[in-house]
């Protein structure tokens, strides 16, 4: 499994997509925060934070991880070589779960060179240091996780077709639906006390909890239960082939 991994995550690396990938989430992170003016400025806002940061990621995430991840089953369908993957000797699970490792990889890379803003906005402070420290991990644990949730979705979409472009409407689409979809059907008129239930069935719901600062169980039980969800729904995807 080691393997496959490794040989995911130097496609990436070898080809120019990893880069772009990494350095259009940095570019549009730091216009958004240093550049354009607005709500998302933090020389506008006059105050010691990167909430912004953790305001704009979500979105951006949205387009560029299932740009990430629409070639990881869709390209081995469209060239014919996923069934030689399935005759390696890993079972489903595993070749999905090292699919997924991958991309959950080149994720991690992107958010590691946001540390220099949160040291910026560190040394802005004042005094230097004046920020809150502990919903600043809080935000860096919830967006890790809601990128973790949007790669499985991701690697889902890739796994029911042979076209990338297909793959990567489907997983924007799942992405879009599961951060917002659930808290706009739960402000409709129609669900009376269930309203709360559909809500918390959402991303945005845990991940704006996780940004606060406290790390809580519920919500981390709520991001792993998606992302294993999605890691089965592919593997069923995945098996179907057999059949």
């Amino acid at each position: 499994m080691l393997t496959l991994i490794n040989k995911e995550i130097r496609s990436f690396l070898g080809s120019l997509i990893g880069y772009i990938v990494v350095v259009v989430f940095l570019t549009t992170i730091g216009l958004m925060m240093w550049i354009f003016p607005g709500g998302t400025n933090v020389l506008d806002s006059g105050y010691a934070n990167i909430d912004s940061l953790f305001y704009v990621a979500p979105w951006v995430f949205m387009f560029l991880i299932p740009a990430i991840t629409m070639r990881l089953f869709a390209e081995e369908s469209r060239t014919g070589t996923i069934e030689l993957l399935l005759t390696k000797p890993l079972t489903d699970f595993q070749i999905v779960f090292a699919k997924y490792i991958a991309g959950f990889t080149l994720v991690l890379f992107s958010l590691l060179p946001t540390l220099v803003y949160f040291y910026s906005v560190y040394q802005l402070g004042n005094p230097v240091g004046n920020i809150d420290f502990g919903g600043t991990v809080g935000s860096y644990f919830g967006l890790l996780f809601l990128g973790s949730v949007f790669v499985a979705i991701g690697v889902f979409a890739s796994s029911i077709t042979n076209n990338q472009i297909i793959s990567f409407i489907v997983a924007v689409f799942l992405c879009f639906f599961c951060y917002v979809g659930f808290e706009s059907i739960s402000a409709l008129e129609y669900f009376g006390a269930v309203d709360d239930l559909i809500m918390k069935l959402g991303i945005n719901e845990h991940y704006v909890s996780m940004s606060r600062g406290v790390i809580d169980t519920r919500d981390v039980t709520y991001f792993l239960s998606v992302i294993f969800l999605f890691l089965i729904f592919t593997k069923t995807a995945l098996s179907s082939r057999k059949w």
